[in-house]
């Protein structure tokens, strides 16, 4: 059925009886869409089929919506066509109806247009027309007649909805101002439009062909399942929805924070980058997380600006991914840039044991196995340095690397840092 916009605007149409048809028909085209036109005259078409429903110059306009809504087509394409011969050809219907549609289809067809459909009415004359059957017609226009029209088996059963006031008499109109009682009582009032009124409810709220009983239709029962037979399972998706409070927010911050760490990964900072980065980080933590630093690029980091590795691995302590870091501070090559972040990282957090543990067992192997005498002097007095400071501030236990470090010292003796480093432990046993 149509909707309420629709159907007022159908009966609109309906009664331009005073209108050429052409202009209603042009009026159809541009107030219906070409996708909603087929709905429409569905129902304008079950209308159609109870007489009492539109009034003879209504249906005459009905009729031409019906064939000027296909009129571009070939007149067998009509969906339509069938139910406009089915009128021409049946005796009951009024001869002013059956010669229209038979102009509406004919050459004359032009010409009807002109015309309303009250002056058609007006000039119309039963013995000046030819009236053809419904074989005929359907011969002449190819229309298919060995199809059976559908009939449902409940239709017997159904109560029709479209049911004549028993108050008014026939022949009398009820959207008339008045008319009298068959009784011959005084004359009673009936307010217009309630023709209208009872087609647009009829339209909107139930259908035309009838109020039919329901066909009930259990539904059958389950097979048992089989023995080996997968049975079929209902999970529930009970999911609940998250909001994302990140969803529309200022991302200007993030974008400033991420081209900076791609800066400081490929060489040192100015000063003036330096500061806006450390601020940037310091006013929201959790851009460290969204800066593209990952664990394979922190060596590169390290070496570049070790100041700014510190900032950034104080805030990602927290982080799942802080003992990937560390793993890679331990396995990656020592240098001073390195054994500065990790010495002020000892001050600045409270680093695991065996991360401090494994860092100084590989600075120790880092001197041994380096070949030139040079860089291993001066990588075995940075080494000295460093394990001095951590045993100062008691940030490591010494007698968990005692023997290793007094290897370490033995074998560098001859360095002033490491004899120095040796009497240290000597004075703490």
């Amino acid at each position: 059925m149509i909707g309420v916009r629709d159907s007022k605007a159908l009966l609109s149409l309906l009664a331009g009886v005073e209108r050429p048809f052409r202009d209603v028909a042009a009026d159809f085209g541009s107030v219906f869409s070409p996708e909603s036109r087929f709905h429409v005259c569905c129902s304008l078409a079950i209308l159609l089929e109870d007489k009492k429903m539109l009034k003879t110059a209504e249906r005459l306009v009905a009729f031409v919506i019906l064939q000027q809504a296909y009129a571009g087509q070939p007149p067998s394409s009509n969906p339509f066509l069938s139910t406009l011969i089915s009128i021409a050809g049946s005796d009951s219907a009024e001869k002013a109806e059956r010669a229209f549609i038979l102009k509406l289809l004919g050459p004359e067809c032009v010409e009807i247009l002109k015309q309303s459909a009250v002056d058609f009415i007006k000039g119309f004359d039963p013995l000046s027309h030819v009236y053809l059957q419904q074989e005929q017609l359907q011969r002449q226009y190819s229309v298919d007649s060995s199809l059976e029209p559908y009939t449902s088996l409940f239709k017997s059963s159904a109560v029709k909805n479209v049911i004549s006031d028993p108050e008014i008499p026939r022949g009398c109109d009820a959207d008339s101002s008045e008319f009298e009682l068959s009784n011959g009582e005084a004359k009673q009032k009936v307010g217009s439009g309630t023709r209208d009124m009872a087609v647009t409810g009829l339209l909107q709220n139930l259908s035309l062909e009838g109020l039919s009983a329901p066909w009930f239709r259990p539904r059958p029962p389950r097979l048992p399942i089989l023995d080996g037979e997968l049975a079929w399972l209902n999970p529930e998706n009970n999911h609940e929805l998250l909001w994302d409070k990140d969803m529309c927010a200022d991302t200007s911050q993030g974008l400033v924070v991420r081209d900076l760490m791609a800066k400081a990964l490929k060489g040192a900072l100015s000063p003036t980058q330096h500061e806006q980065l450390v601020m940037e980080l310091a006013n929201n933590p959790k851009l460290v997380y969204h800066c593209g630093l990952s664990p394979r690029k922190l060596p590169d980091l390290v070496e570049n600006n070790p100041l700014i590795t510190v900032e950034v691995l104080r805030k990602m302590m927290n982080s799942p991914e802080i003992s990937e870091y560390f793993r890679v501070l331990v396995t990656m090559d020592m240098s001073l840039h390195s054994m500065e972040v990790v010495n002020r990282l000892t001050t600045a957090v409270d680093l695991p044991t065996d991360f401090l543990q494994a860092y100084i067992s590989n600075c120790i192997q880092s001197c041994e196995n380096i070949k030139d005498k040079y860089m291993q002097n001066r990588l075995v007095r940075l080494v000295c340095v460093f394990l001095q400071s951590l045993i100062r501030n008691r940030i490591i236990n010494v007698n968990d690397l005692l023997i290793e470090v007094q290897a370490f010292c033995i074998e560098f003796s001859r360095i002033r840092e490491a004899a120095g480093l040796f009497r240290l432990l000597k004075s703490m046993e």
